[in-house]
């Protein structure tokens, strides 16, 4: 079974950065899209960033300018560059890939990996 390692979490002072990694355990195959979510205490999931198998990226717009996702096509891993951290950031940062499948897609997630913003 297919597994996402994240990695790259923790704690870091307002105006910080720190980089998450994602790679899966496995090669998947015929992915259309790569990225991450998060979700922070008492709020539901929100897309950070994607990028497709063509290579569009895609930003939440608070993220925009300060946030850089890279995908290694080789290696099918993802990676997101978080510069100009900001308390609000402060979330449970999960990755995910979709894959296409016979009958449609397949969603892979991470197991979250913990962003703390604060001084």
């Amino acid at each position: 079974q297919v597994q996402l390692v994240e990695s790259g979490g923790g704690l870091v002072q307002p105006g910080g950065s720190l980089r998450l990694s994602c790679a899966p355990s496995t090669s998947i195959f015929r992915i259309i899209a790569m990225g991450w979510y998060r979700q922070a205490p008492g709020k539901q999931r929100e897309l950070v960033a994607t990028i497709t198998r063509d290579g569009t990226t895609n930003y939440e717009d608070s993220v925009k300018g300060r946030f850089t996702l890279s995908r290694d096509n080789a290696q099918n891993t993802v990676s997101l560059q978080m510069n100009n951290l900001k308390p609000e950031d402060t979330a449970v940062y999960y990755c995910h890939v979709q894959q296409i499948v016979v009958d449609g897609t397949r969603t892979y997630w991470g197991q979250g990996t913990q962003v703390t913003v604060s001084s």
